[in-house]
């Protein structure tokens, strides 16, 4: 199909449609109730008092006597002028239970009284108000009624308001950018997900509370606007030249905070995806990188829609490239938004990493279409329902449009592998969590439900096998379409499919193994010890932690149900993923008969399908360690790096010795893969972090060094951008790493290389930027880092500016990263709001500039979290200035903070939490580990 371009029209035909007027004028000098405050009509004398209790789970949730059927939305945004909303809401709901008050929900928003109206729908008839107040803990507009409602009366209650397009990336929020003239651009976009659509217009706004929607945005003539559906006409604001009103087509039966709006002067590229029309938008300079996204929208779409055996079901696909948004994406249904970095590539600036994180963002937007839009979770204690399959779907998407790529490899390294660390600490959660407070759902949107939750639905796609998996997945979504689900749900049509393909006995469901990884904190441990002949081995599984002995560790032992799948030595096949045997909370100990001879080794968990670790009896770890010494290919690539991740993460539980963890390191001199690199690099990488500040850190560095070398002189520094995909990964990692560590060539090219761009224009590839960048900043002072501030000011492309904040953060020179974190936090600095995080996070992993961001964080509370609002920053902040916390001193500062602003930590209050956890197993491990260490890098420099 032949791809159009064009700029989005802002003239054309008026069209007059048979709607409710438009006006919205009138009303706006009469009395109104605003969220402010608790403000009451005065025609009543026993008014409801605002509740004041602490808030409950149960509070929280909307009462149950009413249900949405369908909104008509109207909503004039003054996007260039003083960012009023004037707004229209109907809002027709039918009675479940006998009721004598309507709550909605609402947020920074002005309702006018007189305009307020009650009809039953039957007979248009008025139905008297009492009177109405806010209630601003809970966020409730409620409506107190004359008479009771009855059961199945459908009645339409609406009202005039107004409310605010904020600056803080929720809501209907402004953005700006400068065009190619210099000229300060405005735009209007939507962020509702999970708590704000409430903010845009009244609405019950909770997940399972779908309706339709009849959407009509005003916009002036120069302007376009999107929402989820398409324009069904388009006809002038009555009294006001120079706007115009786009009137949207009803859409499907929907939840509130997968509605969106965006109101804009970009430019769009459509084509066809089978019979859905899919554009992607950008401003006008940037069009030019929407290419890229656009060709794996409509690719993975259709796939998409083979794989579920259902069709999508809108019109089209708008997707829209952000200058300002606070998460990654957002897959409002037919109307996916997203930050710039995210959906757009530039084949001249953009790195192989730039270009798989697009792909599988628009991947794991699109998978949401169906897992989260068609079928919504109940309430946000499921979340995970949501973000864990599109997170797993991302690398089924992918992996189907790049297969050159093997994402399924890759999920190890880049998921599993990450979600471990976190599900190690006491204050994991599970991925089932119950929240009722917005402050909790949005505490949740985080790795867990989305990492562990792609890794425990990889280990189910597993021992289910594929077929069965797809087949109980559309079976779920068909009988759900249009309507929310919780995941009991989801395990009785995957239990039904895995009884009819026989792949699960008939006496066990899916819930059974399940329950055990989504309401259970944490992972286990399977031990495997083998008998003196090493025919048998006794199994056994107990919960993994990474530091057992923490002063604070509940007694409680979990047991979960641990498929079971191996291979020997004698007859190596990595292939046989379904379980051959399961332990179960039932029976906690397994015998395994007929294996090979003591001689011989066995490996379990094969392609590391199961969220688990494994760990051995000292003589199977030294047949591993000898196997890749020898011949490392003859264990699958993904098995390379579980035992890499386990045996390094054994070692720092205390489970492992860390003689043999190091010692199966050596291997890698030989290795080829990148993945066994990257998970072997990635915990070492907590050694080296823990090692920075002790005399133990020269050893350290040297082995680590020699480690590096052999695969930075074989991958070299010239790049080449039509290599292999997880080559030009495998480069930058080895680059990385030799610069990282001072390596002198690697330290010497980049200085070089930055030089030479900065003289002569000569192009640094897009794959070694970062490492160029960083390396060259760290050791160039204040000239190099204005030259970088300079680049990042003129560039176009987002990833060169993310690539840029980052490298500004690696200088060694105090004052500036003082100046940046304070840059990082102000209006108008330059600096974006959502890139506060990318600053802050780049100057926090200096050596040099980890104090100062932990000093600015805590001096600075206030203002930052201020600055930043809600939703996941503000954890992420502590994060990354505590990572390296190892004393007694760094945790009582934490402990000190945490008590300080306990009332003021909000969605940071589980992080801060993982952050004291995670200081004292640093402690805890310094104490037991540093000197072992230290001993047996002496040993490996002496030739031991």
């Amino acid at each position: 199909m032949e791809l159009t371009k064009a700029k989005a029209a802002a003239g054309g035909a008026v069209v007059v449609v048979l709607m409710v007027a438009a006006g919205l004028v009138g009303h706006f000098a009469t009395p109104q109730t605003t969220c402010e405050e608790v403000e009451q009509t005065t025609t009543t004398t026993d008014t409801p008092t605002t509740t004041q209790a602490t808030p409950t789970l149960e509070n929280y949730r909307l009462p149950t006597s009413l249900d949405p059927l369908h909104y008509v939305v109207k909503l004039q945004p003054h996007v260039n002028g003083n960012f009023s909303i004037m707004g229209h809401v109907e809002i027709e709901m039918v009675v479940l239970e006998k009721t004598s008050n309507i709550t909605l929900h609402m947020a920074e928003i002005t309702v006018y009284d007189d305009t307020i109206v009650l009809k039953n729908k039957a007979d248009q008839n008025d139905l008297q108000i009492k009177d109405h107040e806010y209630d601003p803990s809970r966020e409730f507009f409620i409506v107190h009624l004359a008479e009771e409602l009855s059961v199945n009366t459908e009645v339409v209650l609406s009202m005039d308001f107004e409310g605010y397009l904020n600056d803080e990336l929720r809501g209907f929020y402004r953005s700006t950018y400068t065009n190619e003239n210099g000229d300060q651009i405005m735009l209007a976009a939507t962020q509702f997900q999970p708590t704000d659509a409430r903010r845009a217009f009244p609405c019950l706004d909770e997940p399972a509370l779908k309706a339709n929607f009849t959407v009509s945005l005003a916009r002036e003539e120069h302007m376009a606007t999107l929402s989820n559906m398409e324009i069904e006409a388009t006809e002038p604001v009555e009294g006001q030249a120079g706007w115009v009103w786009d009137h949207y087509h009803t859409t499907v039966k929907m939840s509130t905070y997968l509605v969106a709006f965006v109101v804009s002067d970009f430019e769009f590229l459509s084509d066809l995806a089978g019979e859905t029309n899919f554009s992607v938008w950008a401003r006008p300079e940037a069009m030019d990188q929407a290419d890229y996204s656009l060709s794996v929208g409509v690719d993975c779409l259709t796939y998409f829609e083979s794989y579920f055996n259902i069709p999508y079901p809108l019109p089209k696909q708008d997707m829209v490239a952000l200058p300002d948004f606070a998460a990654g994406a957002m897959e409002n249904w037919g109307l996916i938004l997203y930050r710039e970095t995210a959906m757009l590539y530039s084949p001249e600036e953009s790195s192989a990493s730039n270009k798989q994180r697009v792909a599988t963002v628009v991947v794991h937007e699109l998978a949401h279409q169906w897992f989260g839009n068609l079928v919504t979770p109940t309430w946000w204690t499921d979340l995970w329902l949501n973000e864990g399959f599109a997170s797993f779907m991302e690398f089924i998407g992918v992996d189907h449009v790049e297969p050159s790529w093997r994402m399924m490899d890759q999920f190890v390294v880049d998921t599993l592998h990450y979600v471990f660390g976190i599900d190690s600490l006491e204050s994991s959660h599970p991925v089932s969590i119950p929240v009722g407070h917005p402050d909790e759902i949005n505490e949740i949107f985080d790795s867990i439900s989305y990492y562990k939750g792609a890794s425990i639905i990889r280990m189910m796609y597993f021992f289910l096998t594929e077929a069965t998996f797809k087949k109980g997945l559309t079976n779920y979504l068909n009988n759900f379409a249009y309507d929310a689900a919780a995941q009991d749900d989801l395990w009785q049509f995957l239990t039904e499919a895995a009884h009819e393909d026989d792949t699960l006995p008939s006496d066990v469901s899916v819930k059974d193994v399940m329950d055990t990884w989504t309401l259970l904190t944490g992972y286990p441990v399977v031990k495997v010890e083998r008998n003196a002949t090493g025919t048998a081995a006794t199994v056994t599984q107990d919960r993994f932690l990474l530091l057992p002995s923490a002063p604070d560790r509940s007694d409680a032992a979990p047991s979960w149900w641990v498929p079971l799948t191996m291979t020997s030595q004698d007859a190596p096949d990595f292939t046989r993923t379904r379980p051959s045997a399961w332990l179960t909370p039932g029976t906690p100990t397994l015998i395994l008969d007929g294996l090979p001879s003591a001689d011989a080794w066995v490996l379990l968990n094969l392609q590391q399908t199961g969220y688990f670790r494994v760990n051995y009896d000292a003589g199977n770890w030294e047949l591993l360690t000898k196997q890749l010494a020898d011949a490392h290919e003859v264990i699958h690539v993904t098995n390379r790096a579980q035992v890499m991740d386990d045996a390094l993460n054994l070692a720092r539980a205390g489970q492992l010795p860390y003689e043999t963890a190091l010692g199966l390191t050596s291997y890698l001199a030989k290795e080829k893969e990148y993945t066994p690199w990257e998970a072997a690099m990635s915990s070492l990488s907590y050694v080296e972090k823990m090692f920075t500040r002790t005399a133990g850190y020269g050893p350290l560095r040297t082995y680590l060094l020699d480690l590096i070398t052999p695969l930075y002189d074989d991958v070299g520094f010239e790049d080449d951008l039509n290599g292999l995909h997880l080559d030009q990964y495998k480069r930058v990692l080895a680059l990385s790493w030799a610069c990282h560590l001072g390596h002198p060539q690697c330290v010497a090219e980049s200085a070089q290389q930055f030089g030479e761009m900065m003289l002569n224009g000569t192009p640094v590839s897009p794959n070694l930027k970062s490492t160029v960048y960083c390396s060259a900043i760290a050791g160039g002072g204040e000239e190099a880092w204005e030259t970088a501030w300079a680049l990042y000011l003129e560039a176009n492309v987002g990833v060169e500016k993310d690539r840029l904040l980052s490298a500004m953060g690696c200088t060694k020179e105090i004052w500036l990263l003082s100046r940046y974190l304070e840059w990082a936090f102000t209006e108008g600095s330059g600096i974006r709001r959502q890139d506060a995080r990318t600053v802050f996070r780049a100057v926090a992993n200096n050596d040099v500039g980890r104090y100062i961001a932990w000093d600015f964080l805590r001096n600075r509370w206030g203002t930052i979290s201020g600055y930043l609002g809600g939703f996941t920053t503000l954890g992420n902040l502590i994060s990354y200035a505590t990572a390296e916390f190892n004393t007694q001193e760094e945790l009582q500062q934490l402990e000190s903070f945490y008590e300080t602003n306990l009332d003021s930590l909000g969605t940071a209050t589980r992080a801060i939490q993982q952050a004291i956890e995670s200081t004292r197993n640093n402690i805890g491990w310094m104490d037991a580990n540093y000197q072992a260490i230290v001993t047996w890098l002496e040993g490996v420099a002496q030739g031991v």
